[in-house]
């Protein structure tokens, strides 16, 4: 195994989880978002020894295949949301709301949910986020501007989320 390979394995045996979340919150689904992160690992390693900051370009390469996917299979794929191990308090409405979020999230063109990934998930300022997708920070600004509005429009539009009902107290 060449030192490049060992860094290469470090490096991904480190930052798996965090490639995965910024993939699971591109994609929605925890199976796409492991398909995502594999797919931008088979990219870089050809090209690992020429790379100055892996973080960058693997959510770069990630966000460019989401895109190229998604264009590809414009079909609309509806997405459930399950959390994997059961909460031990009440997070009803936790999970409501998380689960509009997503489905909200899902309504975005794939650049605008990127900036909002990046800017408001990876917690990236805009420079950075223009650097990564490539356009201006006007551009970062604008589609983060309209995306809030859309999500904010999304949520206030549908306060009880598909499979949940509001409590009033009253018994059936």
């Amino acid at each position: 195994m060449a030192v490049d390979d060992e860094h290469f394995r470090k490096f991904v045996e480190t930052r798996y989880v965090d490639l995965l979340r910024v993939a699971y919150h591109l994609t929605g689904s925890t199976q796409d978002a492991e398909d995502l992160v594999q797919a931008a690992l088979v990219k870089v390693m050809r090209r690992w020894r020429r790379v100055d900051d892996p973080m960058a370009y693997l959510r770069r390469v990630m966000i460019n295949h989401h895109i190229s996917v998604w264009r590809r299979h414009r079909m609309h794929e509806v997405l459930t949301f399950f959390f994997p191990e059961r909460p031990t308090r009440d997070m009803t409405e936790t999970v409501a709301e998380r689960r509009a979020l997503y489905e909200a999230m899902q309504e975005l063109t794939p650049r605008t949910r990127a900036v909002i990934v990046l800017r408001y998930v990876v917690d990236l300022p805009e420079a950075e986020v223009a650097a990564t997708l490539g356009c201006s920070v006007g551009s970062v600004k604008s589609r983060a501007s309209r995306g809030l509005a859309r999500l904010r429009l999304a949520l206030a539009a549908d306060p009880a989320p598909t499979g949940t009902t509001k409590m009033t107290g009253v018994a059936p």
